[in-house]
């Protein structure tokens, strides 16, 4: 039998760091799985002949499913044991990742994305969880901050190893029949590794005395957010924000929410507690890493198209940019805990969202032949930012939470989280797409006739997408077009959407300057914990210590129960 009596001395598990380390791999090929593939986005695009919206599509299938099940899959594991969800939600993530590898088409590609989300869903909140309650209230700030650090590491980190593998697509093409089919078969040795150690070292939790199952609860909440997420993501495939398919679904998904928000705070079996919003250290912190989230999205969605098309840098060469963004990250985000013991959870989320604001402006301003050092530093600069924000704000969010509801709590910042990000690449990429458009007007006018011919022989629109638009200019090139009327051609449609670029960069930036007032003007006075300790603002009365407690006399009783049976006596 398992000795759970760490439970009740303070000083958390005896493997609390090794069973970090796990969780932390588990959680790896959740969020890198979602960057690799926007590395992988151009040659996707012309390997499936995928429209710009079908590839919002490949990216936000996945954020939908994902979004929509993070809330259900917390209570879930809260009520039936955080161990168990981790390993069933890994079972369909595996498979489907195979499947999207082999997609024909890019409806193959989405459906398979859907299902990746169903698993990853359980993935996320389950091991924030399970670090809350297995680390003392005194080490968990540096544990959700090495937590943090690993998720925003992995945001950089998956361009570069999609670069790697797509540098040399002979990896896995043999296999699957194309360049990229890597970018997700690299998750299957990732999934099963972590899958063997989760059996072996992760210990079981759950709250000893959970609540009746509010299954109409998950029903609703799941329904309101996959119908308003769709909404957002129909929204950057339409461009139009007021089309029916936009407004209808989105407006139903919030009136939904709003009832279910209504019937939980009169319910008295409810999946979500609602007076959670009411602490404002809560609430503020929630805003600020959702508002880091939505900058973070659009720009990486933004990014490998500027450093593939317009710096003309191999997919290689372009994931390896996102590596300062990586260290960044790294360094800043285990640290984050030290840093918030002497200067505080203001002045570090202050300090680091206006470093992310700086980058964002530098971002809005980066030409294109921008020095390489100045890129990096950028990249850097973002990062760091990043680490000192989502670390600090994920702590106070789970702190002021009881350990038995930490799944619950866990997953509500991380649906909060996930639909800022679907937000950022949806209201970005719509944006992105729209002023592009706009943009390119003046340049398809100087555009020869038969140039403009050929491309609608072949269904292409140059206003879809820069792809389309270097592209077309690529073949006709090839095929003979002058360059002094291929270049100028090449130079103004560049132009159109770096302009386009700096506009979204801006408007992130805007998105982060005001999570940085709401922090310094709003979040109130948290002293971190102590050995020992909880931390200040955390619920006083909250039965936290009680509910372990009791987890452990109802274990022993269960033991002692055992060994009086007719086995136990027999043994005895």
């Amino acid at each position: 039998m398992e000795d759970k009596s760490w439970m009740t001395s303070g000083a958390g598990h005896p493997r609390r760091w090794p069973i970090l380390a796990v969780l932390v791999v588990s959680l790896l090929v959740v969020v890198l799985d979602n960057t690799v593939l926007n590395i992988a986005l151009p040659t996707i695009q012309k390997d499936l002949d995928a429209s710009q919206s079908e590839l919002v599509w490949a990216v936000d299938s996945y954020i939908l499913v994902f979004a929509s099940l993070l809330f259900t899959w917390g209570i879930l594991g809260d009520k039936y044991g955080r161990k168990k969800v981790l390993i069933i939600g890994r079972a369909p993530f595996g498979p489907a990742s195979a499947a999207c590898a082999f997609a024909a088409s890019p409806a193959m590609l989405i459906a398979f994305r859907s299902i990746m989300g169903v698993g990853g869903a359980a993935v996320l909140p389950t091991t924030l969880a399970i670090i809350t309650v297995i680390f003392p209230p005194h080490e968990r700030g540096r544990a959700i901050g090495m937590w943090a650090g690993a998720v925003g590491a992995a945001v950089a980190l998956g361009p570069v190893l999609g670069g790697i593998l797509l540098e040399h697509p002979e990896w896995s093409s043999w296999l699957t029949g194309n360049d990229w089919g890597s970018v997700f078969l690299i998750n299957v040795p990732i999934v099963a590794v972590g899958l063997f150690f989760i059996v072996r070292i992760v210990p079981e939790t759950r709250n000893p005395h959970p609540r009746k199952l509010d299954i109409m609860g998950l029903v609703i909440s799941a329904t309101g957010l996959v119908l308003f997420v769709y909404g957002i993501i129909e929204a950057s495939s339409t461009r139009d924000w007021l089309a029916p398919s936009v407004v209808i679904p989105g407006t139903i998904g919030l009136i939904i929410i709003a009832v279910f928000l209504w019937l939980e705070s009169r319910s008295d079996h409810a999946s979500f507690d609602v007076s959670l919003f009411k602490n404002r250290g809560y609430s503020v912190a929630l805003t600020a890493v959702s508002l880091a989230f939505f900058s973070m999205s659009g720009i990486t969605f933004t990014l490998p198209f500027y450093l593939q098309v317009l710096r003309g840098y191999s997919v290689l060469q372009a994931g390896l940019m996102f590596l300062p963004f990586a260290v960044g990250q790294l360094l800043a985000a285990p640290r984050s805990a030290a840093m918030v013991k002497r200067f505080g959870y203001k002045a570090v989320m202050t300090v680091g969202l206006g470093m992310v604001a700086l980058s964002t402006l530098a971002l809005a301003r980066v030409p294109i032949d921008a020095p390489l050092w100045a890129l990096i530093l950028v990249f850097f600069v973002f990062g760091m930012g990043m680490g000192n924000v989502i670390a600090p704000g994920s702590t106070v969010l789970q702190n002021v939470l009881p350990l038995a509801r930490a799944g619950a709590g866990s997953a509500v910042q991380n649906t909060v989280r996930q639909v800022a990000g679907a937000l950022g690449v949806a209201i970005i990429g719509t944006i992105l797409a729209n002023q592009y458009a706009a943009n390119l007007n003046s340049v398809i006018d100087k555009a020869p006739a038969d140039l403009l011919a050929q491309a609608a022989a072949k269904g292409i629109d140059p206003s879809e997408s820069i792809i389309a638009a270097n592209g077309l200019l690529t073949a006709a090139e090839a095929q003979g077009a002058p360059a002094a009327v291929i270049e100028p051609l090449r130079t103004g449609a560049f132009e159109a959407f770096l302009s386009a670029a700096h506009l979204t960069s801006l408007i992130s930036m805007i998105g982060i300057v005001i999570a940085g007032l709401v922090v310094f003007f709003l979040l109130p006075k948290i002293t971190p914990p102590e050995r020992g300790e909880a931390a200040v603002g955390a619920p006083a009365t909250d039965p936290a210590d009680a509910l372990v407690k009791e987890e452990v006399s109802r274990y022993a009783q269960e033991v002692a129960e055992e060994l009086d049976g007719p086995e136990g006596s027999a043994k005895a």
